[in-house]
């Protein structure tokens, strides 16, 4: 044998072991996907479950989601029982509970809460709401996500999570949650005043007097504020307006609607335009980045609705904007059903507050616990006003009586001296 036929032998067996090599590397390759892949997508939400809401007026807006999603959408056929589902397996629903410490409910409890789902409240982006009795007797609203709703998984958990460890009088309370038989449900205590938004502008709703306003700008600003400075990480709520503010049965205010805030962590990163159209803040949708100050911006979109009761996709900023030209210019955008009723002072000192909320550079606008002062300040000399005149008018009656009974005394010394003559 030649030495070229030895060269070709063994060029032939290093060629062959090298294929064997790699078929042995490939077939290790899928053995392991197909063992390991399904538990992590069991994990973790798929791409189609990015929380995207339902675009409209008052609807919030999510545009995070990649292109993928939107064409793989389309394929869905069963998404309860696909995506929704994916996230649910036992054993991330017992983390889900410890980590939240809010109670779960299963899908019959709430179903004769309901009364098999028939006491519906309304309809919101995230699903129909019901009012429900729960065992303890406690009133409540279940909001339950859409077997068809974009908002995902993702904003439900973000919801139960972040609620479950923020406690504050002016945030509405969520008591319960249920994810069973391919549902999921949010309990909420009861907010038997409904929206800010639906007491605005729904026609028939009572009116909302100057004393109620101011007692919700107060409100709110204290919910705001515990996210923002109270908060251990802070929370940037990213969703702030009027139909996310919901009044009790005392009328007093409390923020609402979780789903889209986010700690504030600086990791550098940019998300996906989240918020409602009319709220956001200019500066982040160029920069695509939130912050607090995006926050205040949306609360002074809020104070101008109080004001104005104009919404804000119905042009609100062309008015503010108008009547930023006259030192008194907000009197001519001033709420019909408040013109005669309320104090112009304390209107114009409140829009002073809300302009500088919507100040162009973030960095300019005040801090919330600013803010929260200022509108305390207006609320506390208002109290005093009414001190002031109530002591006033206890004075005049004092006075009065007095003279009633000086001339009473005067009448009796004029009989007797009139008797004495005699």
């Amino acid at each position: 044998m030649s030495q070229a036929d030895l060269v070709i032998i063994g060029v032939s067996v290093g060629v062959a072991v090298g294929i064997l090599i790699a078929l042995c590397a490939f077939v290790g390759i899928k053995w392991y996907r197909k063992r390991f892949h399904p538990q992590r997508c069991a994990s973790e939400p798929s791409v189609t479950t990015l929380p995207i809401r339902t675009n409209g007026i008052g609807t919030s807006i999510d545009s995070s989601a990649s292109i993928s999603s939107s064409i793989t959408t389309n394929g869905l056929q069963h998404p309860a029982k696909s995506t929704q589902r994916s996230w649910w397996n036992q054993h991330n629903k017992d983390l889900f509970a410890s980590a939240s410490g809010i109670p779960r409910y299963s899908y019959k409890d709430i179903q004769k809460a309901t009364h098999n789902f028939t006491t519906i409240l309304g309809q919101g982006s995230f699903g129909p709401v019901y009012k429900a009795t729960m065992p303890t007797s406690e009133v409540v609203a279940v909001k339950v996500l859409a077997s068809n709703s974009r908002q995902g998984e993702k904003e439900f958990q973000t919801e139960v999570l972040l609620l479950g460890r923020l406690h504050h009088r002016n945030l509405v309370n969520l008591v319960g949650y249920c994810v069973d038989k391919g549902q999921h449900m949010l309990i909420y205590q009861y907010m038997s005043n409904g929206s800010l938004a639906n007491l605005l502008y729904c026609e028939g709703e009572r009116i909302l007097s100057w004393e109620e306003r101011l007692q919700i700008v107060l409100d709110v600003s204290h919910g705001i504020e515990y996210l923002h400075e109270g908060a251990v990480p802070p929370v940037i709520h990213r969703d702030l307006k009027s139909a996310n503010i919901l009044l009790d049965q005392s009328m007093r205010a409390k923020v609402a609607d979780f789903g889209l805030s986010k700690e504030e962590v600086f990791d550098g990163r940019k998300s996906g335009l989240k918020g409602t159209y009319g709220y956001i803040d200019p500066e982040y949708m160029s920069t695509n980045r939130f912050t607090k100050k995006s926050d205040i911006y949306s609360f002074g979109i809020i104070i101008f609705e109080l004001i104005t009761a104009i919404h804000p996709q119905q042009n609100l900023m062309e008015y503010v904007n108008l009547a930023a030209m006259d030192s008194d210019g907000v009197d001519e955008i001033l709420d019909k059903k408040l013109v005669g009723k309320c104090n112009l002072e304390e209107v114009r000192l409140l829009a002073n507050i809300a302009y500088k909320c919507l100040h162009k550079i973030p960095r300019k606008r005040p801090s919330i616990g600013d803010i929260s002062q200022a509108i305390s300040r207006i609320r506390k000399r208002r109290l005093t006003k009414e001190d002031t005149m109530s002591f006033a008018g206890d004075v005049s009656q004092v006075v009065r009586r007095i003279e009633h009974q000086q001339v009473e005394l005067s009448k009796i010394t004029n009989m007797r001296d009139n008797a004495g003559i005699t």
